[in-house]
This record gives C-alpha cells, structure tokens and sequence, in this order.
C-alpha cells in the first residue's frame, strides 16, 4: 500500500489526471451498453447492432497512427481537454434519433468520438511518465488498468437503467456530463507543458513534414529489439483478442451450456477479477521489474485462459468458468502494467504519441484478422481448438518475454532519442 499511497496522495496532477479518466470512461461504458440496447430497440436488427462495433473500431486502423503525430505536437493537458468538449458537443445529434429512419445519425456520433479518441489515448498514455516519477510508473499504470474495470462495472449497468429510463436523450446528457467532469479535472492540473515553437512553412511543406513524422512512428515501432518485441507482441495478442471476441460467446453457450444470463455474468466477473488484479499490481509495481511482471502475467494469463478453454472436456458445470474468468484478473493487470511500463520506458516525450498510434493501429488490424479467422476457422476447427490457440499466444509472448527481460530493463542507452 506504500507505492499506492506515494502515488495517490503524493502526485495530485496524476491523481486528477486519473479521476477524469476514470468519470470519462464511466461516460464510455454508459453510452456503449446503452447504445447497444437502443439500436435493437428501434431496428430489430443485429446487423444495425454490429454497425456500431464496426464505427467504433475503423478510426483505430485508419486514423490511430496518423493522430499520434498531431499528439506528439500539441500539449498534452489541452489535447484531453479539447476532445473531451469535443465529445461532449457531439453527443447533441443523439436527441433527433427517434426511430429506425434517424439510426445513421447513431452511427455518426460513435464515428466521431471512436476518432476523438485516438488523440485523446496518446496522450493520457504519453502525459502518465511526465507526472509520475520512474519507478512509480509501474503502480501508475496498474492504477490506469483498473479504473478501466471500475469503469466497465459502474458505466455498464448506469448505460442499462438510463436506456430503459430514458433512452438517447437521457443516455447523451449523461454521457456529456461526466466529459464536462473530466474537463474541470484536468483543467485543474497544475502541470504546464511546453511544445516547441514551430516556424510557418507552406502548405506542401506541412504535409511534407506530417508525412516525415507520421513514417517515422512507423519506423520506431520497430527500431531495435525491445521496441520490436512489443510490436510483435501487441500483433499476436491482437489476433488472439479478436478470436476471444467472436468466439466467447458460442464457446459460452455451446461447451458451457450456458444462457445469455449466463454470459453476460461471466463477462462482468472478469472486471472484478481485474479491479483486484489492479490493486495486487499496484501495491507491488515498483518492487518488481516491469518486464518481469509483463513475462509473468502474460504467461499466467495464457495458462488460465487455455485451462478456461479446455475445462469443458471434463465438466459440464459453469463455476470453472466463473473462477478462471474473475482469478484470471490478476495476471491481466500485471500483463497491461508491465508492457506499458516497458513501452514508457522504451520512448521519449516527443515521439511517445506516434509510437503509440502506431502501435495501436497495427493492434488493430490484428483484432480484426483475428475476428475474420474465428468466424472461418470456428466452423471449420471446432470452437475450443481457435480459443485455445489463442491462450497459447500469451503463453508463448510471455515465455519471449521473460527471456529478454535484460534487453526490456529501462537503460539510457535503449531510449529512443529524439527526432530531429
């Protein structure tokens, strides 16, 4: 509780920092699970439900890395407070859908926050080291995974009550309220950052440059081994993160035996199993290498869901499900501290936006070639052998990992070095 405590109390930008994140993404989960059940309401269509999904994933392939540029530029506390007025403004169009005719407008709105979005990431993401010192990095980014949990429980059931009280309408109102929240949170930060100067320069020379930069966030995924080793691990966990989306669910009712109750039980067990996951990673963060902890969770991580995903053979009972999917919450949190951290660690304020864009945008694709092989390959294979392969994806990235844990260790020599 000492690191938790020397963060918490100690860094108060970071702890402002946190709570908007935390109220913004109680927004998020609100008006995702709201959404969802008011599309269906008003179409009848699981297709129109799944053009949601498919709104809200395209601006991550198309724009992640792109945005990241325009990160690395601007100053960071402003960036978050303009997206998230931003995203508060855009929610507005919601109060004219009314029927099945308006439902493009849905569509919209999810396009334009899912672009909001991916600059508002890089740049909480990148602002994490500037307000913490190194070795609370760890219990910092533990803390960031958890609110995310926290925030997956609290919004979702908030989304449920709000659809049924008082669909879009109500469903906006809420969801802008809690960004004009995050807005009075980061607003109070004391934290002042300075971006140099740029000189004017004309309009073939400014697309000149952003093409510049945006190619060498492209180039820095991969320069050197670390950075490499997290590219690639982020693309073999993204395919086994598509597989795990598409396929859950039939493996929930097809080789559990359960029922929609039963899935949507299971799923939410897993929020709980990572907000005490996130504690646990928190509390011992800064006594254990960061790579250490990154190699350990994703290899327990693997083991648990491939036990998950085999126990089936053996049992008909749903209680291994429930206990792999809440126990399996620790090592998740080890796993998404630990790989920040390394990544943090591996970059430098300035270029940290790019990497990061980049890096999610390649994860991207990766999801969804791992959703397109489960929808073959599920049929084909059979339901357990694809979600298997996907436990052994992070059996097998965090056995490399911890392999290389003295490669991933922060040096000054391994630090990306500015761009010119």
């Amino acid at each position: 509780m000492k690191d938790l405590w020397g963060v918490l109390a100690r860094q108060r930008d970071y702890r402002l920092m946190l709570g908007a994140g935390l109220i913004s993404l109680i927004g998020d989960w609100l008006l995702r699970t709201g959404l969802a059940f008011q599309v269906y309401v008003l179409t009848g269509s699981t297709l129109a439900s799944g053009g949601l999904l498919l709104a809200s994933f395209l601006p991550a392939v198309l724009l992640g890395s792109l945005a990241g540029v325009f990160v690395d530029r601007w100053n960071q506390r402003t960036t978050m407070i303009v997206t998230n007025v931003l995203n508060a403004l855009v929610l507005i169009p919601l109060v004219a859908v009314h029927d099945a005719s308006t439902i493009w407008i849905v569509y919209g709105v999810v396009l334009a926050q899912s672009c909001l979005q991916q600059f508002f990431t890089p740049a909480e993401q990148s602002l994490v080291p500037v307000l913490v010192n190194s070795e609370q990095l760890v219990t910092a980014n533990a803390l960031n995974s958890q609110i995310r949990d926290l925030a997956r429980l609290i919004g979702a059931a908030l989304g449920g009550v709000l659809a049924a009280a008082g669909g879009l309408t109500l469903l906006a109102l809420g969801d802008a309220a809690t960004f004009l929240i995050a807005v009075g949170l980061v607003a109070a930060m004391r934290h002042r950052q300075q971006r140099p100067e740029t000189t004017e320069e004309t309009a073939g020379g400014a697309i000149k440059r952003l093409k510049e930069e945006w190619t060498e966030g492209l180039r820095l995924c991969v320069a050197g081994p670390a950075m490499r080793l997290v590219f690639v691990f982020c693309l073999v966990t993204g395919v086994g993160e598509g597989v795990m989306s598409t396929l859950f669910a039939p493996f929930v009712s097809a080789e559990v035996g359960g029922d929609g109750k039963v899935y949507g039980l299971i799923v939410s067990s897993q929020a709980i199993g990572g907000i005490i996951g996130g504690l646990v990673a928190a509390a011992i963060g800064s006594r254990w290498p960061a790579a250490t902890l990154w190699g350990i969770g994703a290899l327990a991580f693997g083991l648990i869901d491939t036990a998950l995903f085999l126990y089936p053979l053996v049992s008909s009972s749903v209680i291994p499900a429930f206990a792999c999917m809440i126990v399996v919450g620790l090592p998740g949190a080890l796993t998404i501290a630990g790989m920040m951290t390394v990544f943090q660690n591996l970059t430098v304020d300035g270029t940290r936006g790019r990497i990061f864009g980049a890096v999610g945008a390649a994860e991207s694709v990766a999801v969804l070639i791992g959703i397109a092989a489960a929808g073959f390959l599920g049929d084909a294979v059979g339901i357990i052998p694809v979600l298997v392969v996907q436990g052994l994806g992070y059996v097998a990235g965090g056995l490399v990992v911890l392999s290389r844990r003295r490669m991933l260790a922060p040096r000054p020599e391994a630090v990306l070095p500015q761009p010119a």
